[in-house]
């Protein structure tokens, strides 16, 4: 899947962090660059198997639209996490990501 973020066409990285929560990256297409990390992992909130939590501030602002435009994260917010001094969004993988993530497990 590849999403276009500040100014870069990137390829999404799939991982998982290490209390099972599911991990996006951002890799340039270009030249194979590391450009962002499109997730945020606090392990003291559970999350389902198909929810990632976004970080949509500070030089991420704007990943949740590039997110959401490139079909990569439902509408719908279902949650907030307090973590500091920001508020995280909670969003439903699409189908078409969670796919994704299944076949760059193999």
């Amino acid at each position: 899947m590849q999403v276009n973020f500040a100014g870069y066409q990137c390829e999404l990285s799939f991982g998982q962090y290490r209390n099972g929560a599911k991990a996006i990256s951002l890799v340039s297409v270009t030249d194979g660059s590391p450009v962002a990390v499109a997730t945020v992992n606090v392990e003291r909130h559970s999350l389902n198997d198909n929810e990632v939590l976004i970080k949509d501030y500070s030089e991420n602002t704007g990943m949740l639209k590039a997110l959401q435009e490139a079909n990569v994260i439902d509408d719908v917010l279902l949650d907030v996490i307090e973590s500091g001094y920001v508020e995280i969004p909670c969003y439903s993988l699409t189908d078409e990501a969670l796919k994704a993530f299944k076949e760059a497990k193999k």
